[in-house]
C-alpha cells in the first residue's frame, strides 16, 4: 500500500492525536478515513450538481435532439 506524509502546525497535530484518542483510534486510521470521507464527499455533491443541471436542462435538450 502506498504512503504519503502530511505535514501538520503542533496545534494541528495535537488536535488530531486528541480526537483519535477520544475515539480509540490511531492518528493514521483517524486521518485516513477524513480524507475518505472528503473525497466522497466531493464527489457526492459534484453528482448532486451534475443531476440538477441536467433536471433543469431536461426540455432544451430534448428540443436540440
Amino acid at each position: 500500500m502506498a504512503g504519503l506524509n502530511l505535514r501538520f502546525t503542533e496545534e494541528e497535530l495535537d488536535a488530531l492525536r486528541k480526537r483519535a484518542e477520544a475515539e480509540g483510534r490511531s492518528m493514521q486510521s483517524f486521518a485516513h478515513d477524513a480524507v475518505m470521507t472528503a473525497i466522497n464527499e466531493h464527489s457526492r455533491l459534484f453528482n448532486e450538481a451534475a443531476d440538477h443541471v441536467l433536471r433543469l436542462s431536461e426540455e432544451l435538450n430534448r428540443r436540440l435532439a
